[in-house]
């Protein structure tokens, strides 16, 4: 069985973060595994509180994991300290991490940032260019970008100079009133560098917790299992369609998606 290990904090609600990433994982086949940049308490109508890892306790994680169970993918996702964002860019020199999909968590969707300058900083400089695709969403692509994205053709543009920047694949994904449902890859694609669009069906779907972290760990866990990029990624946004047409309806804000919409027989 392929092997497939998120990097990111943990949602105690369980729509976004490590739970959704080990659902999604599951759900797609792989093993899943996990190393925890911090604890929150939150669920569906925000966050009320985090706990970080320690920069040493997370390095502890992760190679508690790679000198036993060595993933074929790792997914990385919310980090929002520069002590631990470096920590993981040194795990993925010296283990040697193939298929690494950074979502490059800085900004939401209103606009607020997320994590501190230095910590983007050290993201933009340290850990996206040691990763084999990454999977901003628009106000995520202007930021790296330095550029306002306002159409199909600033998507392209955007993807294509962070591409040029620092040497990743990316998925710059559509919505935020934005060309919603479709995403533009751009990069070293099946040998050659080029762009590709993925068009999506839009479901009207207002629980959209944690569709950034399902999609990202979707796409490493077909990387694990010896998926090209662009297959990884439509067979991703397929997942992701199914989980949101399943309506499921939890909480009193924005729920979770259903990562088990496909999982069916006696257990």
């Amino acid at each position: 069985m392929k092997t497939a290990l998120t990097i990111a904090g943990s949602d105690s609600s369980g729509g976004a973060g490590i739970q959704a990433d080990i659902k999604t994982m599951t759900a797609n086949g792989v093993f899943a595994m996990s190393a925890v940049t911090a604890l929150t308490a939150q669920n569906t109508t925000g966050v009320t509180g985090v706990v970080e890892s320690t920069p040493d306790f997370l390095r502890a994680q992760i190679k508690a994991v790679a000198t036993d169970i060595m993933p074929d993918a790792v997914k990385i996702g919310m980090v929002s300290s520069q002590a631990l964002i470096k920590v993981i860019a040194e795990s993925i020199k010296e283990f040697n991490f193939k298929n690494v999909v950074v979502d490059p968590v800085m900004v939401a969707t209103s606009g607020a940032k997320l994590i501190s300058d230095d910590a983007i900083d050290s993201l933009k400089n340290i850990l996206i260019p040691l990763a084999t695709v990454i999977t901003p969403n628009i106000p995520e692509a202007e930021v790296l970008s330095k550029t306002k994205i306002q159409s199909a053709l600033d998507m392209e543009s955007a993807a294509k100079k962070i591409y040029g920047q620092y040497g990743s694949n990316v998925l710059l994904k559509g919505g935020h009133n934005l060309n919603d449902a479709n995403d533009y890859l751009f990069g070293n694609i099946d040998g050659g560098e080029r762009g590709l669009w993925f068009y999506g069906k839009r479901i009207e779907n207002p629980n959209t917790h944690g569709t950034g972290c399902t999609l990202s760990s979707a796409i490493a866990s077909n990387l694990a299992k010896g998926k090209s990029l662009a297959s990884s990624v439509q067979s991703a946004k397929n997942y992701l369609t199914g989980a949101l047409a399943a309506m499921l309806d939890l909480g009193s804000g924005s729920g979770p998606v259903n990562h088990a919409f496909l999982i069916n027989g006696e257990f």
